[in-house]
């Protein structure tokens, strides 16, 4: 085992700890900071397995932009930041559905490949990616990108209570 194989365990173990805790936590802003840690460990995961571009673009968009989103909307609408006891449920019940999913699928993975080997494309580069990026995928991008904007305006709307109320609310005719 090399030092690029314990590595690449370490930084695994840790996103699986972090996303636990994502999961875990009564938190809703600890939770957004557990998802940070576990998206940099997969991003350190990306640069064990050489691959820069996809290990910058994981920090990028998904640290850098979809967390900070995250949290941003959760401080806009001023949802409850601290623990929550009114929304907690027992955990027994979902981690007995996810382990069983989980082992579910190892089973049909090892089950449908057993030891067979798979050849690998040619490795790409930069720019194949980027044709690849900017010619078949820029409209998932694009309502990607709407769909955020719409989930930003919503949070702005539903944290000021004055947009969207008529002068007969505030005491005039009706």
């Amino acid at each position: 085992m090399t030092g690029a194989d314990v590595l690449l365990l370490a930084l695994g173990a840790v996103a699986v700890g972090a996303g636990a805790l994502v999961v875990a936590t009564r938190h809703l802003v600890r939770a957004g900071l557990w998802l940070v840690v576990c998206l940099g460990a997969l991003a350190g995961d990306y640069l064990v397995l050489t691959a820069e571009l996809v290990a910058w673009v994981q920090v990028l968009i998904y640290v850098g932009a979809v967390v900070v989103l995250l949290l941003f909307a959760v401080m806009l609408t001023r949802a409850p930041i601290g623990p929550s006891d009114d929304l907690d449920r027992p955990g027994w019940a979902a981690a007995l559905v996810g382990g069983g999913s989980g082992l579910g699928l190892a089973v049909l993975l090892i089950d449908a490949f057993r030891w067979s080997r798979v050849d690998l494309p040619a490795a790409g580069t930069a720019e194949r990616l980027g044709e690849q990026v900017f010619r078949s995928w820029v409209l998932p991008f694009e309502v990607l990108s709407v769909l955020l904007l719409a989930a930003l305006v919503g949070a702005i709307v539903l944290s000021r209570p004055d947009i969207g109320r008529r002068p007969a609310d505030e005491g005039g005719r009706p």
